[in-house]
């Protein structure tokens, strides 16, 4: 919330190149030598995708707090794509180098980005209304969103400090790591002896004593630089989203036609602005399209089509 964040925002700091780059050799080392390697994100990691951060010179709540407009529109979130930081993180994933990730990102970049998520999305103890409906049955839709005042889920909070206690390296990107109880994860792997903590950040942070490399720089800076040490190629975003169609028989000579669009693992996501069949004037508009008409449809088996 806004009065969570200074009127005046805390200052950002920027490491020259040459900094970035010793650093992001140190770091390339401590992720080669760690066993079990946790991360920790915040908003920090989004901003270069177009989506502001909170507590940041032009942050969403220091705008508030100063009663200032954004004079740049921001990128609407089911619009923005993933950052090299969120598909690094996913290649460091996929080679079995990042053991857990914790994140108190609501963007769903990380999901976007294919990243292997733990936590379900499919219920939410809350009843945090949306004022939107889904596109495919008209339901009311809910987020899962954790408000200032409730408490985290106990599974999941139980979860990150379990691997916490595994953790050898923690790698905070992005996070002010000013909320509790969050914050607190990467905090116990700071405390713990033998054990080593990485933060990426602009900003100076309340932890920042118990780090062992501290990078004041933008994640995508230091990530490019660490891949690139690793070896290891970052994997380009890529989106996919499938079209759906379904004939359905209303009457003699009656048909209907419904097209919607939904993300790989179901979930309805808008991207076609409007939908027209040759021969009818009628233009659906609004998603799901549906679509009245006479007669039969033309079909046909392509492949070139298909993929």
């Amino acid at each position: 919330m806004a009065s969570s964040a200074p009127k005046v925002a805390e200052e950002e700091h920027h490491e020259s190149p040459h900094s970035i780059e010793r650093k992001a050799q140190l770091l390339a080392a401590q992720i080669s030598k760690s066993k079990h390697l946790i991360a920790f994100t915040g908003a920090g990691i989004s901003t270069s995708a177009g989506i502001p951060d909170f507590r940041g010179p032009d942050g969403v709540w220091t705008l508030k707090r100063q009663g200032r407009v954004r004079d740049l529109k921001p990128v609407n979130t089911l619009q923005a794509i993933p950052t090299p930081t969120h598909m690094a993180l996913v290649e460091l994933q996929d080679r079995g180098i990042l053991k857990y990730l914790i994140s108190q990102n609501c963007d769903g970049l990380h999901r976007k980005s294919d990243f292997r998520a733990v936590a379900t999305y499919e219920k939410t103890v809350r009843d945090h209304r949306t004022g939107r409906k889904c596109a495919r049955c008209g339901g009311i839709l809910h987020d899962s969103i954790i408000n200032f005042g409730e408490s985290l889920p106990a599974q999941p909070l139980k979860r990150a400090h379990d691997h916490a206690k595994k953790a050898d390296l923690c790698l905070v990107l992005g996070s002010s790591l000013t909320v509790t109880p969050a914050n607190e994860v990467p905090e116990s792997v700071g405390q713990k002896r033998g054990a080593k903590l990485a933060i990426c950040n602009l900003q100076n942070t309340p932890i920042d004593h118990l780090s062992d490399l501290r990078i004041h720089s933008k994640t995508d800076e230091l990530m490019l630089r660490v891949m690139d040490k690793l070896n290891l190629a970052i994997p380009s975003f890529v989106l996919h989203r499938h079209l759906l169609i379904k004939t359905d028989i209303t009457g003699k000579e009656r048909n209907q036609l419904t097209v919607l669009g939904v993300d790989v693992d179901g979930t309805p996501v808008t991207f076609l602005k409007s939908v027209r069949l040759d021969y009818n004037r009628r233009v659906a508009r609004s998603e799901p399209f549906v679509l009245d008409f006479r007669g039969t449809l033309e079909t046909w088996d392509n492949p070139e089509a298909r993929a």
